[in-house]
């Protein structure tokens, strides 16, 4: 079975305009109230979930790919041209996630699946 999409991320230096701005454009339900203001985005039916935030490195958009080892996976990115942005880190009450940058740059987030 091939990876999968399973969250996505929009971040940019005004996490709470960005919120208003998806919510008003799309209809979605985002839920920011925690400590860190991460507004999640409840996955719908036949969609993903995902989370509109502030970010101190300013605008981006990432999605996040499901694998058995995030470390395995980004050494076969790094192999492949990719560059390690982040190194496999535990999201406190959460998963295991890593980031890299493909040949052209752009941010792809991995996050360790649960029982594989």
């Amino acid at each position: 079975m091939a990876d999968k999409v399973i969250h996505f991320e929009i971040c940019g230096n005004d996490g709470k305009r960005l919120r208003n701005f998806y919510t008003s454009l799309f209809g979605w339900k985002i839920d920011a109230n925690n400590p860190m203001e991460y507004g999640i985005v409840s996955a719908e039916p036949g969609g993903i979930g995902g989370g509109v935030a502030q970010s101190p490195n300013g605008p981006m958009v990432t999605f996040y790919v499901e694998v058995a080892d995030p470390a395995k996976a980004l050494e076969q990115a790094k192999s492949l041209g990719g560059k390690t942005l982040l190194e496999p880190m535990q999201v406190p009450g959460g998963p295991l996630i890593a980031l890299f940058a493909d040949p052209e740059g752009n941010a792809i987030g991995l996050v360790k699946a649960e029982g594989r």
